[in-house]
Order: structure tokens, then C-alpha cells, then sequence
């Protein structure tokens, strides 16, 4: 092989594969993230958005198990879609954000699952109660962005969040949470 074709090769696969510390992921972009939640009221969809939160993480793509992931909400940012619904969703039998007005999330663990999945699992905490969860997430590259989707399945009775009256049927335990989070790669 001479030079030329050497260097041609090298070009290539510099250009195919990429740099060779991979994609780094750290400063989340809130304003053109999401996070909203569905769940289900009298036999109805309803839909929700949180639209004050804070993430923060260090991910790059070669490794990915060293990434840490951590994101606060404020729980008084929540918009279920009525006024009515927002003030019943600030009281003590439900959020109770007086008491506690952030939600967290820390994670303790990425695994890589191929094709640009993940597993994230790290520690939920809501209502001064922490529980573990595993979060699926695929990350999609657009123009240096990078853009996590994931979404879980939240029992909202494991953080006792709509106790007493409200603990019977009529709104759903599984919420569904989704998220996207979108990251300028570094």
C-alpha cells in the first residue's frame, strides 16, 4: 500500500468512525427540552408538562458507563392543562410542594444496550422518597446536537402522590413520564 493510499484510508475512517474520544454530551439545554407526563382521569388521557427543571450531565459516547446524569424539577412548574387541576396538584394529598417543591433524579449507573440506547438508572426522589428506576434512552445526533428521548412508568403510589381521597381509581397509579433533552455535543 503506498502513502497516498495510506493516508487516503486514514482520512476515511477518521471521517467514518469519528474522533476517537467520542461525542461529549454536558450542558443540557432546558429551554429546548421537554418534560411531560400522561396519565389517565375518569377513563380520559390527560397530558402535563413540567416547564421548570434543571439537568445536568457529563456523557461522552466512548464511555459511557462513567456518565453521570442528574435533573431537579420544580414541582410548581407543572401544567396539567387547568388551573383547577395545578392548584389541587400543589396541596399536601398530592405534591405537595409547600413541603417538598423539587423532584430529583440522580443517576447511579449507563449502560450501553447498542444502537445508540442506553439504560439509565439512578435514584427518583419525590415527596422526601426515594425509589430506583431504570430509564431507557436513545440518543439521536442532529447537526453537533445531541437529543435524549426516554420515558418510564412512574406508580405514583410509591411516592404516595395523590394519598387519602384520591388514592381509589379514578385518576391512574402509572404515569407516564417522557423526556428529551437536548445537549450541544462538546
Amino acid at each position: 500500500m503506498n502513502l497516498a493510499t495510506l493516508r487516503f484510508t486514514a482520512l476515511v475512517a477518521a471521517l467514518v468512525l469519528g474522533p476517537a474520544s467520542g461525542a461529549e454530551y454536558t450542558d443540557v439545554n432546558a429551554t429546548a427540552s421537554t418534560l411531560s407526563f400522561n396519565y389517565n382521569q375518569m377513563g380520559s388521557r390527560l397530558y402535563g408538562t413540567f416547564t421548570k427543571f434543571v439537568g445536568t450531565l457529563a456523557f461522552n459516547t466512548q464511555h459511557p458507563e462513567a456518565a453521570q446524569a442528574s435533573l431537579t424539577i420544580d414541582l410548581d412548574s407543572i401544567d396539567p392543562g387547568s388551573e383547577d387541576a395545578k392548584s389541587e396538584l400543589r396541596k399536601p394529598a398530592w405534591f405537595n410542594t409547600a413541603d417538598y417543591p423539587t423532584a430529583t433524579f440522580q443517576s447511579t449507573r449507563v449502560e450501553a444496550q447498542g444502537d445508540n440506547r442506553y439504560l439509565i438508572t439512578g435514584n427518583l426522589t419525590l415527596r422526601g422518597m426515594t425509589r430506583e428506576v431504570t430509564v431507557p434512552v436513545l440518543l439521536t445526533s442532529q447537526s453537533g446536537i445531541g437529543i435524549f428521548d426516554g420515558a418510564l412508568v412512574i406508580k405514583r403510589s410509591d411516592f404516595k402522590v395523590g394519598a387519602g381521597e384520591w388514592a381509589d381509581n379514578v385518576v391512574s397509579d402509572d404515569i407516564d413520564v417522557r423526556f428529551r433533552m437536548v445537549v450541544p455535543q462538546r
